[in-house]
């Protein structure tokens, strides 16, 4: 599936980023991916392992899925426990949400960050 100009399924948003590693315009190292979702290493980790879950779908944040999202919301659920279980860390891992300017959302299209290989504390969120 090819996101063109930003659009998926007559939903119209500025070419991000993501938009453009999913159509092939920006080089990454993809590690999953299937007709709803894509996942890349992230360029900058923040833990031994950091993955970027993305929908093709472009969303812009959590804040304003709708009602007609839960399925692709619940699919991006199982890919991360999917690839939790590859990467040796479904014993512990953290995932990660950032919603809008204020909660540190630099990309303005939904992901997911799943983070493990090192250990977390309630205190550092």
């Amino acid at each position: 599936m090819r996101i063109k100009a930003g659009l998926y399924q007559g939903q119209g948003m500025s070419d991000s980023i993501f938009t453009k590693i999913i159509n092939r315009e920006i080089p990454s190292e993809i590690i999953y991916e299937d007709d709803l979702c894509i996942a890349i290493n992230d360029i900058h980790p923040q833990a031994p392992i950091h993955i970027l879950i993305i929908p093709k779908k472009p969303l812009v944040n959590l804040a304003e899925v709708e009602e007609s999202d839960k399925d692709l919301l619940g699919h991006l659920m199982l890919v991360i426990s999917k690839l939790a279980h590859q990467q040796g860390i479904a014993e512990g891992f953290r995932v990660v949400v950032n919603n809008g300017r204020g909660g540190g959302q630099a990309v303005f299209h939904l992901h997911f960050r799943l983070m493990g290989g090192k250990s977390f504390s309630e205190q550092g969120m």
